[in-house]
């Protein structure tokens, strides 16, 4: 029988089940543990979901078995989630729209940790009031380390990315991935052309710099770290500040300090763990505070 536990939740109430599942089995780092950094989490991460229309990475039975994305809500979400319909050109189900859920608040954040999903999607857009979709308000990097390179590698890029920006009038911020590599994020307000200056830059750099490559085919990318501009698609998502990843252990895509990139010379001084990231919230407050806050 399904273990089941009511709570309520900002005045909103739940259903939650399964909470002594285990997910992380190499941690045993359980649902409810999900739940509970999730909950924690909220009042850092909302603000980099609010607006957002969510896709999300489910695990139903831990992260060492079968997953799934997510877009649709499903059809029992409740009435309460925030949903906007939107087209998705090329939708591998053939569908022409999808109704997004939207997470603005922690009764939603946490609907969605109790269907098991760990990872949450975004793109660099959001939707309006009326759900239309906005013009992108953020410009991403995302740095993949070819091995043998590694995140140390992607942090040497990183600054040669910060300098180029800071030269351009734009102030980015700095997160791991959760994986192997990492992310830089900017406040954008020029409107369309995220992709094509982001490729310009990446291009550039790549001219400059034998560790860059602007390329995505595989053979070019050993030793190498992969600036992939091609996140400021539209139509795609990255992973979300404070998510966290399907990992033997529940690392999260972390938020960092200038100084830590700057000072990394070994990849496991920069894989945080949930507990290690609500200690840095603690200490530091959102380090991506000034390129998500909600509008």
């Amino acid at each position: 029988m399904t273990e089941k536990v009511l709570v309520r939740v900002d005045g909103r109430e739940l259903s939650l089940s399964n909470l002594t599942k285990v997910l992380y089995p190499a941690g045993g780092f359980t649902k409810a543990e999900v739940i509970d950094y999730y909950t924690r989490i909220a009042p850092v991460m909302l603000s980099h979901l609010h607006g957002r229309p969510l896709t999300v990475k489910r695990f139903p039975n831990g992260v060492e078995r079968q997953s799934f994305f997510e877009k649709n809500a499903p059809a029992h979400t409740p009435k309460w989630v925030r949903k906007v319909t939107l087209p998705v050109p090329g939708s591998t189900m053939n569908r022409e729209k999808i109704d997004f859920a939207v997470v603005d608040d922690l009764p939603t954040l946490v609907y969605y940790a109790n269907l098991a999903a760990i990872e949450f999607h975004v793109p660099m857009w959001r939707v309006g009031v009326e759900g239309d979709p906005l013009p992108p308000d953020t410009l991403v990097f995302d740095l993949d380390p070819g091995a043998p390179a590694t995140i140390v590698e992607c942090c040497r890029v990183a600054v040669l990315l910060r300098d180029e920006l800071e030269r351009d009038g734009l102030e980015c911020h700095p997160k791991t991935s959760g994986n192997k590599g990492m992310q830089l994020y900017a406040r954008w307000d020029r409107g369309p052309g995220t992709a094509d200056y982001a490729k310009g830059l990446a291009q550039r750099l790549e001219g400059a710099h034998p560790l860059v490559t602007s390329v995505m085919a595989r053979k070019v990318r050993p030793g190498r770290v992969f600036i992939d501009w091609s996140q400021n698609n539209p139509a795609k998502t990255t992973v979300a500040p404070y998510s966290m990843r399907a990992n033997s252990l529940p690392t999260v895509s972390t938020p960092l300090l200038w100084d830590e990139v700057e000072k990394c010379d070994e990849p496991g001084r920069l894989v945080f763990t949930a507990s290690e990231v609500l200690a840095r919230v603690e200490e530091h407050g959102d380090l991506f505070g000034p390129s998500g806050s909600a509008p």
